[in-house]
């Protein structure tokens, strides 16, 4: 008797969880659910080697150290990037310049690519097909804890700086992946010249990336769960 109660409790719940996430896929639009396969395609994973697909994210602050040799126009570009990343963030992650590279986790270098390949020669095969690129590196429990950039400023022009410059930088946020969907998006697969501002559904990542429900670790079904339930109740909010 004591058994059967326990296997009519068990569906119970089972078919309340069911209802729950019924209904936020109802109460969702089409471009919540584009948002959410999106975020899925680009938040799980990289694109080079056989890192599990799940999502990463800084938990500390990313402490930006600048080097080689930027031009007034880059570093402006760069505080106006950290503004927008900051202001998207709702968890306590925040990016910030630090001028002592002591201080730093995450090194930006502005140079050429064979330079870079000098400081980095683990990257050198990349180097001449690449006028752009990021490392980070996570711990055991998913959490990015340091990592570099470089854009080349010999090969590229001025708007293709500025756009690898937005492209690497949210990338390393956990954002990994490039797509081919939506040409507007600065995670575009073809290289744009004339992508330098995000797209609004850029912007849904990154804050849903930085999310304080958003978890770290999570894999393609808890992520699509998790979406479901933070863009529902933020349409009962608004």
């Amino acid at each position: 008797m004591k058994k059967s109660v326990l296997v009519l409790l068990s569906i119970s719940f089972f078919l309340v969880s069911c209802s729950k996430d019924d209904e936020a896929s109802v109460n969702l639009s089409t471009y919540d659910l584009s948002v959410i396969d999106y975020f899925k395609e680009v938040a799980l994973g990289f694109e080079f080697g056989n890192a599990t697909r799940v999502t990463r994210r800084w938990k500390n602050d990313m402490n930006v150290f600048v080097g080689g040799s930027p031009t007034p126009e880059l570093l402006t570009e760069l505080d106006v990037i950290i503004s927008e990343i900051n202001e998207l963030s709702t968890t306590d992650f925040q990016i910030e310049l630090v001028s002592d590279t002591l201080q730093s986790n995450y090194y930006i270098y502005f140079g050429s690519g064979d330079s870079y390949a000098e400081i980095f020669p683990s990257l050198s095969n990349l180097i001449s097909s690449n006028f752009g690129l990021f490392s980070v590196f996570w711990n055991g429990s998913n959490q990015l804890f340091t990592g570099y950039m470089y854009v080349d400023i010999f090969r590229a022009n001025e708007t293709e700086q500025k756009h690898l410059l937005r492209e690497e930088l949210t990338q390393s946020l956990g954002l990994a992946r490039d797509s081919h969907l939506y040409s507007e998006s600065i995670f575009q697969q073809s290289f744009s010249t004339k992508v330098t501002e995000y797209a609004q559904i850029d912007k849904d990542l990154i804050r849903l990336l930085y999310h304080p429900q958003m978890g770290i670790g999570f894999n393609e079904s808890q992520t699509d769960g998790i979406l479901r339930r933070i863009l529902s109740a933020e349409k009962f909010v608004n």
